[in-house]
């Protein structure tokens, strides 16, 4: 049995923009991942709205810092085989991050503490796979434009980034903005369409990554 986390944000969560609430659990990307691969392989899908890379959201009503949280997810769950990254949108907002650069700085450290946590049992840890989100759009929600007021220029450049960090530490990589696209009701989040596309699209990756 091989194991795969997704650690992500509302993406990974499964929030639905259209009825405002969560996408069934088929919708979202890491359960179409678990169908696609199977009996053989375990997804656990460990997503959190809001969830930054690696910054503090003082407005929340819970911890959002990826960093923070992540050791207690790897030691919960280990041993496993395989990690996915899905974050840097909220990273865009003002306040948080506020740039590409400073999300991709983020999920370094994120790389840097699965590499370096204390797998035992004689295990050296997962492999990982680094997944840029869709680039956010143009929306006429007055609450979410404001809230990330420049993101959509930024945003744009997580993909070349991401590609350029995964080359550098060794990671996989995928861009999930070539299959899936945000929706202009909020500009950030994805349709059940857009999301159980990024679960059909990074499934070749995934098998290949756990030689499957």
């Amino acid at each position: 049995m091989k194991t795969v986390l997704a650690y992500g944000d509302s993406l990974t969560w499964g929030y639905d923009p259209v009825n405002l609430g969560r996408h069934s659990y088929e919708d979202r990307w890491t359960s179409v991942l678990q169908k696609a691969l199977g009996h053989g392989v375990r997804v656990i899908a460990e997503g959190l709205n809001g969830r930054t890379t690696a910054y503090d959201d003082h407005l929340a009503d819970c911890e959002r810092n990826g960093v923070k949280l992540l050791p207690s997810i790897l030691e919960t769950h280990k041993p496993l085989d395989l990690v996915i990254f899905l974050l840097g949108t909220n990273d865009m907002k003002r306040g948080i991050g506020g740039s590409a650069i400073a999300a991709t700085k983020g999920v370094d450290r994120l790389i840097k503490l699965v590499r370096h946590h204390d797998w035992g049992f004689g295990y050296d840890g997962p492999d990982i796979l680094l997944v840029s989100p869709p680039p956010i759009c143009d929306t006429a929600n007055v609450h979410f434009a404001a809230m990330f007021k420049g993101g959509l220029e930024e945003s744009a450049m997580l993909a070349s980034y991401y590609s350029d960090l995964a080359d550098e530490t060794g990671c996989g990589f995928f861009d999930a903005g070539s299959v899936a696209k945000t929706t202009p009701l909020d500009g950030i989040h994805l349709d059940a369409e857009n999301t159980r596309a990024i679960g059909r699209g990074v499934e070749p990756i995934v098998r290949m990554m756990l030689g499957l």
